[in-house]
C-alpha cells in the first residue's frame, strides 16, 4: 500500500462563478468546500464527485485581481472523466453550452473512444468511454 494519495488538482480560474457553474452543472460534480482568503486576495472552491477524504478533487484557484484571463500552460494536459455513452453525453453538454473541440470518436492507435470538452478557462477535460476502454 502506498504511502502517497493523491488529492486534489490546482487550476488557476478567471471567472470563478463560471468555472464552478461548468464543473457542477455540466459535469455533475459537487462544491465540496469553498474559503475566501482576503490577506492573500484569493479563493479556494474545491468541487468533485465526493468527499476529499476518500476521492481525488479539483481546486478552482481564483485570485481576484487577475485581469486578464489565464494562458494555458504547456505543462499542462487535461482532467479526465470516465463516462457511459460518450456520444449520449457530448450530446448533452453540446446542448447545454460547452465546448467540445474533439468529438467523440476512437482514440488514434487505439479502439478507446474519447472526447476532450473545455471549461470556461479552456482547459481541456478529456471524456473517456468506459465502455470502449481497452
Amino acid at each position: 500500500m502506498s504511502r502517497f494519495q493523491m488529492m486534489h488538482t490546482m487550476i488557476r480560474v478567471f471567472d470563478l462563478e463560471a468555472s464552478i457553474a461548468f464543473y457542477t452543472r455540466l459535469l455533475g460534480m459537487q462544491l465540496l468546500r469553498r474559503e475566501d482568503f482576503p490577506e492573500g486576495r484569493f479563493t479556494l472552491a474545491f468541487v468533485g464527485y465526493g468527499a476529499e477524504d476518500d476521492n481525488t478533487v479539483v481546486e478552482l484557484t481564483h485570485n481576484w485581481d487577475q485581469a486578464t484571463p489565464y494562458e494555458i500552460g504547456t505543462g499542462f494536459g487535461h482532467l479526465a472523466l470516465g463516462v457511459r455513452d460518450i456520444h449520449g453525453v457530448c450530446a448533452a453538454l453540446e446542448q447545454a453550452g460547452a465546448k467540445i473541440p474533439r468529438k467523440p470518436g476512437p482514440m488514434k492507435h487505439g479502439t478507446t473512444h474519447i472526447a476532450f470538452i473545455e471549461d470556461p478557462d479552456g482547459y481541456k477535460v478529456e471524456l473517456i468511454d468506459l465502455d470502449t476502454r481497452g
